[in-house]
């Protein structure tokens, strides 16, 4: 438009010829001739001459280089795309993904049957192809009532849990109507945690909505029966059963059916874990997760200028009642211990009571723990590892054991299991099995904590009793009267403290 501007200015202006606008402004005449003769044929078919004038110089010239035929992309070299273009699209439907022709490939094989073409011609029709235009969605705005529906999804959390970066699943609940959240963390995304993780929001928000809404999730989902309809696992048929709701599944690839969850599972994992994703366990992440839910709860919502708090104190009129108990989320195994008296559960192994090996036991397994009974008799509880191929092992299951062969507790499994028994035995026990092996049968029997045991070796270290022996821990441990802090001070406590430095001296 600068060029045009300049050359009617020079021309009509300062009365230049063609050629001396053409050799100034670096164009060809043939350019000066046509936007010349534009000027003076706009000026001629209008009637206000300053109208036109200044409508031609302020309007950007207009070019017909899309009108002009293409001399390269011939329809015989558009035919031959197209046929290897097919190709790809046949290859693709075979699962030969990593064989399909490149836009170089093309061009090679266009030369190779003798088309004169360009890469970048093949390339612009190829995009064409490619793009072209499709409508957009149409999506239908929903108007939901108190109690009527709620969405429940998973989202994955990775967070460090003593240092570790560890892999968790987030169980999220939205209510349609009032946006309020509920989210849990558990350690996989399984059965038992789809079920806990509803107990535990019906009784959270203290009833039941008429309608939960879900994706494709296999924990929901056993199998498609045609197109459109699924069949419910019994993992949510049990759920229906209980609390009486109705369940209604997404179409496939339509997250927007459930969009309320769908932002709420990426809304609550920023706002939780976005700048602190380092705590100590999972119970310290939860705590961290409920003070978060708590805050994004009680913020006003636009729209209705009230918090999901609010929102769920209406809704709390219209859900359905809670059944007088829980359901109860467990499963039942029966598994047999092995030589090592352990049973495998999920690639872990978990210890039992050492007299049990051979012998069926039950297993009760709920998302986090397991119970382990024989005869009808709780034999251990464990906690279920989120690892793989882990030894979940309690020493005391191993005494008996221990009693017969001492010289296998240093480089036991039991003992590498327990890290403050393990320090304990090797800053004072070394070399002693059996002394060690002895103090935890008393505390067993005695009930003994780690904690009491721990706190009643503090003391005698800090009075100077001498070495640390099972005899004296026994003893102390024997008083079963509150544990005060001795104050070595007074006349009498330093007269006791010598006495027993001098019948330290004649035992050993």
């Amino acid at each position: 438009m600068y060029t045009k501007q300049e050359i009617i200015i020079k021309c009509y202006r300062q009365g230049k010829s063609q050629r001396q606008i053409a050799k100034e402004l670096h164009v060809s005449r043939e350019t000066v001739k046509k936007y010349i003769a534009d000027y003076e044929r706009a000026l001629s078919a209008s009637e206000d001459k300053e109208t036109a004038h200044a409508e031609y110089l302020s309007k950007s010239p207009q070019y017909t280089s899309g009108l002009r035929p293409k001399v390269k992309l011939t329809s015989e070299v558009q035919e031959a795309i197209d046929g290897l273009l097919a190709l790809n699209k046949l290859k693709l439907q075979q699962g030969l993904r990593k064989q399909l022709l490149k836009k170089r490939d093309i061009l090679e094989e266009l030369q190779k049957q003798g088309f004169d073409v360009g890469y970048t011609s093949v390339c612009n029709y190829i995009r064409s192809q490619e793009q072209k235009p499709t409508p957009k969605e149409a999506f239908i705005r929903q108007v939901y009532e108190p109690g009527a529906v709620c969405e429940f999804d998973w989202g994955e959390i990775k967070l460090k849990l003593s240092g570790k970066l560890t892999r968790l699943q987030l169980a999220v609940f939205t209510s349609a109507y009032g946006n309020y959240r509920y989210a849990y963390i558990y350690s996989r995304q399984d059965t038992l945690s789809f079920m806990e993780s509803h107990v535990r929001f019906f009784e959270q928000i203290g009833g039941v909505h008429a309608e939960m809404v879900y994706d494709n999730m296999r924990v929901a989902v056993a199998k498609f029966v045609g197109p459109h309809e699924k069949e419910p696992t019994r993992a949510l048929l049990e759920l229906r059963g209980h609390y009486q709701f109705q369940h209604r599944f997404c179409n496939a690839y339509r997250g927007n059916e459930k969009g309320h969850v769908e932002r709420s599972v990426d809304h609550v994992r920023r706002k939780a874990f976005a700048l602190r994703d380092d705590f100590t366990d999972i119970k310290d992440a939860q705590a961290h997760l409920c003070a978060t839910l708590n805050k994004l709860n009680n913020q006003k919502q636009t729209g209705s200028g009230k918090t999901a708090n609010e929102m769920l104190l209406i809704e709390k009129a219209h859900l359905l009642s809670l059944p007088s108990a829980p359901l109860i989320c467990s499963e039942q195994e029966q598994l047999r211990a092995d030589k090592y008296a352990t049973v495998s559960f999920g690639t872990n192994r978990y210890s039992v009571p050492d007299h049990l090996v051979g012998h069926f036991v039950d297993v009760k397994i709920q998302s986090n723990q397991l119970d382990i009974y024989h005869q009808n008799k709780l034999v251990a509880t464990h906690k279920r590892s989120c690892l793989k191929h882990e030894f979940v092992i309690e020493i005391e299951h191993y005494l008996a054991t221990f009693k017969k062969k001492p010289g296998a507790l240093p480089g036991s499994q039991a003992l590498a299991s327990n890290m403050y028994l393990k320090a304990l035995y090797m800053d004072h026990f070394s070399g002693e099995p059996r002394a060690f092996i002895d103090l935890l049968f008393y505390c067993r029997e005695q009930k003994v904590s780690e904690e009491k045991l721990d706190e009643c070796m503090r003391r005698l270290l800090d009075v100077q009793y001498g070495y640390l022996s099972v005899e004296k821990l026994r003893a102390l441990l024997g008083n079963q009267a509150e544990l005060r802090p001795i104050n070595s001070d007074d006349n009498i406590s330093q007269k006791a403290k010598q006495q027993l430095l001098d019948i330290t001296k004649l035992m050993n």
